[in-house]
């Protein structure tokens, strides 16, 4: 990472989301203010995929773990986590040639890892970031068990005739359906959550 040359406001960073393993994709295309640090990422990520942030996370860039310390403050980490606020994404060198990869990691149990593909483009004017622009599919169920689990929740939620049909119907709840998206609902959402994060972690500041 390299302190950028340039006006943040003049630019904007579009992020193309989607979780590794799944199929069919579960992807977003989210549209990010260059001054947004990574604890407010990581609260537009779940807002926008449709997580409830129940889980520990860590984002990965370069071989480096960023996130909240606090929660491994016994360093059971493989490696030291760096706070997430302390980095924005105007911190990045943005190449012309290739996106910035950066690897998310959700619920250390189930292991939900994103991959973020982040690229730098002229800031449109009257647009407010940030913001969704695309979607495909709803997130998972929280603890479902990870890909593999995912496949069998989905394999009965889809066979009336499958033994658990109706158990992962009722687990999942009503509202739940894999090829629901709506860009709205999403928007409002991450909306929310950046009002919420106060410019950090939200449960840094909720009781």
């Amino acid at each position: 990472m390299v302190t950028a040359m340039f006006e943040p406001h003049d630019f904007f960073v579009r992020a193309k989301v989607h979780i590794i393993g799944i199929a069919p994709p579960v992807r977003r295309t989210l549209e990010l203010p260059m001054d947004l640090n990574l604890a407010q990422l990581h609260e537009v990520l779940q807002a926008s995929i449709g997580w409830t942030d129940s889980h520990l996370h860590q984002f990965n860039i370069g071989g480096l773990t960023y996130g909240a310390p606090e929660f491994d403050q016994d360093g059971v980490m493989d490696q030291q986590t760096f706070e997430a606020s302390s980095v924005r994404l105007v911190d990045f060198d943005y190449p012309y040639e290739a996106p910035i990869l950066v690897f998310y990691l959700y619920d250390f149990g189930d292991s939900w890892e994103h991959i973020l593909e982040l690229t730098r483009h002229p800031r449109e004017a009257g647009v407010k970031y940030p913001r969704c622009t695309a979607g495909l599919r709803s997130a998972p169920p929280e603890d479902v068990g990870g890909t593999s689990g995912y496949s069998d929740f989905l394999e009965a939620w889809h066979d009336p005739q499958h033994e658990d049909h109706k158990d992962m119907r009722r687990w999942a709840g009503r509202s739940f359906n894999p090829e629901r998206f709506n860009l709205d609902v999403t928007n409002k959402a991450i909306a929310r959550a950046i009002r919420r994060s106060r410019g950090s972690y939200r449960f840094r500041h909720e009781e």
